[in-house]
């Protein structure tokens, strides 16, 4: 590209003077920004049962959110999405997996507790983990230990009349033991509005009855038989039309369903599936996961495993 000057004949060839040297190359600037951030991890399954006892939910996925978190621009940060965990079949649940954004990580949900074979009466209490996993019913059987800053713990199961598994822990309050009337239900979960509207994530699953008429728990959030608006699932009971524990629901990361107590093997459902969401004010200025916007913030949603990375600021010539 040739360089004209006022002077200069436009009837004529223009020259590149003497000393100029044209850029050869772009230094990006670097810096430190701020990001709101999601984590949510995979809810934990629930307990399966042989027919003789009724199993507790799994625990939600451990729940972690912040604002004002500092991440360095064109620094790739690995995202992790945690999978829930299986429910189990004449067996315990399995926990969920863990979710991750840069240093943060969120605990997977802890199972169910089941009876599991008979050598391994151990198996009644449930797992901890993010939040942990409800017990077995009588004989009684305490819940699982939530992590702290992430979830709380399962109920425990209990007696007569209803021989009832304890709820999962849920990220907003603790799964609940054996009722009178049903199996405990699970611990609630938090909304949270990052994904631009308001969503409720990390609730409880349900635990499982015995006895044949009586309900299993309702999962975290939710006050009647169907629907997991927090993610977990229900508890088995026989006024269904399984006795299955219900699953929970993907990218809640909800805690599974403990399984009714009668009736041959009734399997836990499966914890769902965790989520990272992660916010910023203003325009686009990074890449990663799937991309949307509201109320002034631009918002990127991992359903899945991915990577996340801020745009430079700006470059500068060498």
């Amino acid at each position: 590209m040739s360089v004209k000057f006022l002077n200069q004949n436009i009837t004529v060839n223009t020259v590149r003077p003497t000393g100029f040297k044209f850029p050869v190359g772009l230094t990006p600037i670097i810096e430190n920004t701020v990001v709101d951030y999601l984590v949510v991890a995979g809810g934990g399954g629930g307990g399966g049962s042989n027919g003789s006892f009724a199993t507790g939910g799994g625990g939600a996925g451990g729940f972690r959110t912040s604002t004002g978190f500092s991440i360095t621009q064109l620094t790739p940060y690995a995202i992790t999405v945690g999978g829930g965990g299986p429910g189990g079949a004449y067996s315990v649940g399995a926990n969920g997996s863990v979710s991750s954004f840069s240093s943060i990580t969120s605990l997977g949900g802890g199972a169910g507790g089941s009876n599991g074979a008979p050598a391994a009466p151990s198996l009644g209490s449930g797992r901890s983990g993010g939040s942990g996993g409800g017990g077995i019913h009588s004989p009684i059987n305490l819940g699982g230990a939530g992590t702290p800053g992430q979830g709380n713990s399962g109920g425990a199961g209990g007696g007569a009349p209803s021989y009832g598994g304890g709820g999962g822990g849920g990220s907003g309050g603790v799964g609940q033991g054996d009722q009178t009337t049903k199996g405990g239900d699970g611990g609630t979960g938090t909304a949270s509005p990052y994904s631009g509207t308001p969503v409720t994530y990390a609730g409880g699953g349900g635990g499982g009855v015995y006895t044949p008429g009586a309900s299993g728990g309702t999962a975290g959030n939710f006050p009647s038989a169907t629907g997991t608006p927090a993610g977990g699932g229900k508890g088995g009971d026989d006024i269904g039309p399984s006795a299955n524990g219900a699953p929970g629901a993907d990218n809640r990361g909800g805690g599974g369903g403990g399984a009714h107590g009668v009736g041959g093997t009734n399997a836990g459902g499966n914890g769902g599936k965790g989520i990272v969401i992660i916010r910023y004010a203003g325009a686009q200025a990074a890449d990663g996961g799937s991309y949307s916007s509201s109320g002034g913030n631009s918002i990127h949603t991992f359903t899945g495993d991915g990577t996340f990375i801020a745009n430079a600021a700006g470059y500068i010539i060498n």
